[in-house]
């Protein structure tokens, strides 16, 4: 297990070697000028050359990519062209609403996928699937976006619930903040848990379908037992890979949602310093959600190992 463990770091390692590279490389041919956008139009040559200077953005580009990449190496990400202030505490203080927002998405998603999966394969061609299948239809089939101005209406400005956007921060407690996050989550985990809930309905039926499972029904095992008993554990690797490719897109994909509540997350910061083409910024952000996606990837590969043996020795 160590040495199977050592050998994904190093791919790990190597992935994020090569997506710093490209996100560099995308970021830098990117039209745009952030000196002149923060003079306008009317700078005056020698002062657009003096800001180029002071961010550093007269230097050769091999030279800013090393520094860039050897910043992030100590934990330094350079300062905010727009905000002038340190990328990694603003990259900190947004992961700190995006973070916990995909966590709890994830798990409302997982709480409700898992048993809909199992209640569609034990009454496979019954009911039971039939309102699972349907619901899952219509869970991958409405826009998220669509679904959360939809939550809002109703149970924000309606029913007055919940709040109908912005954080009041953690320091407002443990409550309010999970309040202020309920909706997005229910938003964002409706269309994975429809994902998630096909999938393992496959899987199970699948590994139902094994001659393991066969055999422990010809003993006496009742459908239930051997569902959850046998068929659940080989059905959790698809799951796991849906699960590890979920999170990624909860973590950078809740852009729109969060422009749709007003969350101070990632997701804006990245639109935001887009706009305002303060480079230093996106890259950083991009990097931190790259290194997020290829460590839960990393982890989903370990559970993989601990669910399976046999993918140790590959």
């Amino acid at each position: 297990m160590l040495g199977y463990a050592l050998r994904r770091l190093i791919a790990l390692a190597a992935s994020l070697a090569a997506a710093s590279v490209v996100v560099f490389l995308v970021v830098e041919v990117a039209p745009g000028d952030p000196a002149a956008l923060m003079l306008g139009v009317d700078a005056r040559p020698d002062t657009l050359a003096a800001l180029r200077a002071q961010l550093g953005l007269d230097a050769p580009p091999l030279a800013r990519y090393l520094a860039w990449v050897g910043g992030m190496l100590r934990g330094e990400f350079g300062v905010s062209y727009a905000y002038r202030t340190e990328v990694g505490p603003l990259i900190a203080e947004r992961l700190a609403v995006s973070a916990p927002l995909a966590l709890l998405a994830m798990a409302l998603s997982t709480a409700v996928a898992v048993p809909a999966g199992l209640l569609a394969a034990a009454h496979r061609g019954r009911a039971g699937d039939v309102l699972v299948s349907g619901a899952a239809q219509i869970g991958v089939a409405i826009p998220n976006f669509w679904l959360a101005m939809l939550l809002a209406l109703v149970f924000a400005v309606g029913l007055r619930w919940f709040p109908a956007g912005g954080f009041p921060g953690w320091e407002a407690g443990l409550w309010e903040g999970l309040r202020a996050l309920t909706l997005p989550a229910v938003a964002l985990a409706a269309p994975q848990a429809a994902i998630l809930a096909r999938v393992m309905r496959s899987a199970l039926i699948e590994a139902l379908g094994e001659d393991y499972v066969r055999t422990a029904r010809a003993k006496g095992l009742s459908r239930w037992g051997a569902l959850t008993g046998h068929a659940l554990r080989n059905a959790t690797i698809p799951a796991l890979t849906i699960l590890g490719l979920q999170f990624g897109f909860l973590l950078a994909g809740a852009i729109i949602i969060e422009n749709v509540f007003y969350l101070p997350g990632l997701g804006r910061l990245v639109f935001q310093a887009i706009g305002q083409r303060d480079l230093i910024v996106v890259e950083s952000v991009v990097m931190v959600l790259v290194f997020a996606v290829i460590l839960v990837n990393f982890l989903t590969d370990l559970a993989y190992a601990a669910v399976d043996p046999r993918l140790r020795r590959r």
